[in-house]
């Protein structure tokens, strides 16, 4: 199997000829530093002028690296991306009192809401806590206008 890198894409070259589209090593690297530099905790907006921000950048992305032929990568980078979103809402309710608020307001019941709210854990580990799914679903950020990189079924 050889690889052969070329304008952002690998090239992989199988033993029986076939050759496969993915995405180069260098060009993810990127795509996850530009997304971390975006999505940082401490900037100072809202969720929402964060997502448009986002946004612009994803749609660029998706239209050149869309049509890779690996979608369990573009999978693995949406499910993150989101997760680093969730991780952001999650620090800008600041208190266990609003979060409680919050994730009442969403829907969630209440006992999962004070399981969530009351946690000490860090918020990279809040970010995949079964409350905060539930309460910040994909849907939730498709409102907002975030674009998935991988096609919706």
């Amino acid at each position: 199997v050889v690889e052969r890198p070329f304008l952002g894409f690998s090239f992989v070259f199988g033993r029986h000829g076939e050759v496969k589209r993915k995405i180069a090593a260098q060009a993810l690297r990127r795509f996850v530093g530009v997304v971390r530099k975006k999505t940082r905790r401490n900037r100072n907006v809202t969720i929402k002028a964060m997502v448009e921000d986002l946004g612009t950048y994803l749609r660029g992305w998706r239209g050149y690296f869309g049509f890779c032929q690996t979608p369990s990568v573009l999978h693995t980078l949406d499910a993150w991306m989101r997760r680093r979103l969730r991780c952001v809402v999650w620090k800008q309710w600041k208190t266990p009192a609003q979060r409680h608020r919050q994730l009442r307001a969403l829907g969630i019941g209440v006992t999962l809401t004070h399981m969530t709210a009351g946690s000490n854990r860090g918020l990279w580990a809040m970010s995949r806590s079964k409350g905060l799914q539930i309460a910040l679903r994909n849907a939730y950020f498709d409102s907002l206008g975030l674009p998935r990189l991988e096609p919706v079924l």
